[in-house]
């Protein structure tokens, strides 16, 4: 039998079923209220989805591995678009696994103009219900690629998690998307 249990990961309190083998998060939906975290960046510097409330829509970019092939075509994409985003009041997050070590050599190799966060432990992937239980040659707990946009007032708008990590978000959509929140 599932239990409900509420769980608080960085004072945010998340429904998860709990069974006998393992935790499992809700899935996020479209209209909720999306899960405040903070993660650092790969300049160490503590970043809150809080802290863009009332200010800013975010682009949450979950994604498995810096310096794989899939992961920078994606992030290069959004790298030589940032205008756009930014244009529409957008504040764009890559987030990954890796530690914020590796994100700073992978930040200044394909010199992105985006934060790029670690989620090392894994709760925040976990939270948006975006983690492999195992991925490739049996890794455990890495990021689906995955998009969610926040709106200024802290509700989920768009949302996408793909289960195939050669495939990336449809950014036809996420553009229009954002357009109907500028």
């Amino acid at each position: 039998m599932n239990h409900f249990h509420l769980i608080a990961v960085n004072n945010f309190y998340t429904r998860h079923i709990f069974t006998k083998t393992k935790l499992h998060a809700m899935a996020i939906k479209i209209g909720q209220k999306a899960p405040e975290f903070s993660l650092y960046d790969s300049a160490k510097n503590k970043i809150s989805l809080g802290d863009y409330a009332g200010k800013k829509n975010v682009l949450l970019l979950f994604f498995p591995f810096a310096f794989t092939s899939t992961c920078t075509k994606e992030l290069c994409s959004v790298r030589d678009e940032i205008g756009k985003y930014e244009n529409d009041n957008v504040q764009v997050f890559g987030i990954s696994v890796d530690s914020y070590h590796a994100l700073a050599k992978y930040k200044q190799e394909q010199q992105y103009n985006f934060p790029l966060l670690s989620d090392f432990n894994k709760e925040v992937s976990t939270l948006y219900d975006t983690i492999y239980e195992v991925f490739g040659l049996g890794l455990k707990g890495v990021s689906k690629r995955s998009a969610f946009i926040i709106d200024k007032a802290g509700t989920v708008q768009y949302a996408e998690v793909l289960e195939n990590a050669g495939e990336v978000p449809d950014f036809k959509a996420i553009d229009e998307k954002i357009a109907s929140l500028a």
